[in-house]
C-alpha cells in the first residue's frame, strides 16, 4: 500500500532538487549557492508548509518567481 506522506515527501524533495538544478542554471551559479538561495528564501517555507497548494506549480515557474521577486 502507498503511504501518502511519504509519496508527498518524495514530490517536495524531487521539486526542490528541480528548483535548486533550474535556479544555478538561470543564474549561472554552482549548485552549492543555488541550495543557499532557495533554502534560506521565502518560497522553500512555502513548500514546507505546503500553504495554497505552492507546491504544485511548475518548477521553472517557481524559480522564475523567486529570482524576481527575492533577488531583485
Amino acid at each position: 500500500m502507498i503511504n501518502k506522506d511519504e509519496l508527498k515527501k518524495f514530490y517536495i524533495q524531487d521539486l526542490e532538487t528541480s528548483i535548486v538544478s533550474y535556479l544555478a542554471e538561470l543564474l549561472k551559479i554552482d549548485y552549492r549557492k543555488a541550495m543557499n538561495i532557495y533554502f534560506n528564501s521565502k518560497l522553500s517555507k512555502q513548500i514546507e508548509s505546503g500553504k495554497n497548494g505552492i507546491e504544485n506549480l511548475d518548477y521553472k515557474n517557481l524559480a522564475e518567481d523567486l529570482i524576481e521577486n527575492e533577488l531583485s
